[in-house]
């Protein structure tokens, strides 16, 4: 497996488990310092908008909201279209959860649960949603968008990580998930980036008390004929923790004392 280097930690090959400023950052995170927060420190070795510099998570019994502060002007980096499916890359801002994946509707304990705001202009996996409001649903995978994901460690993947297959008929999967025979989901809540800011607010059972890391990666759809996963992880920009330790908790809505207008 491909050891990634972020921040000077080696990471994921190893690992075992069980997504200028407006009034400052205090438009996202408030005024003050969290225990249950990620803070990371900034790295001249990280494209800006993929160096992560803080993340925190809430939630309030139905509803989670999960926030991300970037080096750089987020989003304003996005993949260059293949005009295929296959073999396209997603860009994406993740937070991966301790959240049992049977909180957003797949089977449980099948995985590790991440949230993922991501971009892929070769293929729209929303089609119940227009987000960039044009009339037509199936057109706008460019336009950053939120996917609850299950993964699973696979050698085969660079960074040692894929979404999970699922087999029809057999898992447990949500209503809103695209027709891909991957643990997807597309619950249609739409990310607020501006700045270097990124926030998010979806609903979710089992949220509190949760641990959680952050990660900004890129995805890869494999080849055509390819006997590798069809989505895997292959490249980690940043890891907000450095070892992927989940050592953020989303805390109950109030007690991070976040802002969230």
């Amino acid at each position: 497996m491909t050891n990634l280097i972020v921040k000077k930690i080696t990471y994921l090959a190893s690992v075992t488990f069980v997504a200028g400023t407006f009034m400052g950052t205090e438009a996202f995170f408030g005024t003050e310092a969290r225990a249950h927060d990620i803070e990371s420190p900034v790295s001249q070795d990280i494209t800006p908008p993929f160096d992560i510099i803080k993340v925190s998570a809430n939630t309030d019994g139905r509803w989670a909201t999960f926030l991300m502060e970037l080096a750089g002007k987020t989003g304003t980096i996005t993949p260059e279209a293949t005009g295929a499916f296959r073999g396209s890359s997603v860009f994406a801002y993740v937070w991966p959860t301790k959240i049992n994946p049977s909180g957003v509707g797949f089977t449980p304990n099948s995985g590790i649960l991440a949230l993922a705001i991501t971009s892929h202009p070769d293929f729209d996996d929303t089609p119940l949603y227009d987000e960039n409001n044009d009339g037509d649903p199936a057109n706008d995978g460019k336009t950053w968008h939120a996917h609850w994901a299950v993964l699973a460690q696979d050698e085969a993947c660079g960074a040692g990580f894929k979404v999970r297959e699922i087999s029809p008929g057999q898992d447990i999967v949500p209503a809103t998930m695209p027709d891909l025979p991957i643990a997807l989901d597309a619950p249609g809540q739409s990310p607020i980036l501006f700045d270097n800011q990124l926030k998010v607010t979806l609903p979710v059972k089992g949220a509190e008390g949760a641990h959680f890391d952050a990660m900004t990666a890129i995805l890869n759809v494999s080849e055509e004929g390819s006997e590798n996963p069809l989505l895997c992880v292959n490249q980690a920009h940043d890891v907000a923790s450095g070892d992927l330790s989940f050592p953020g908790i989303i805390m109950k809505k109030g007690e991070t004392k976040l802002i969230s207008n």
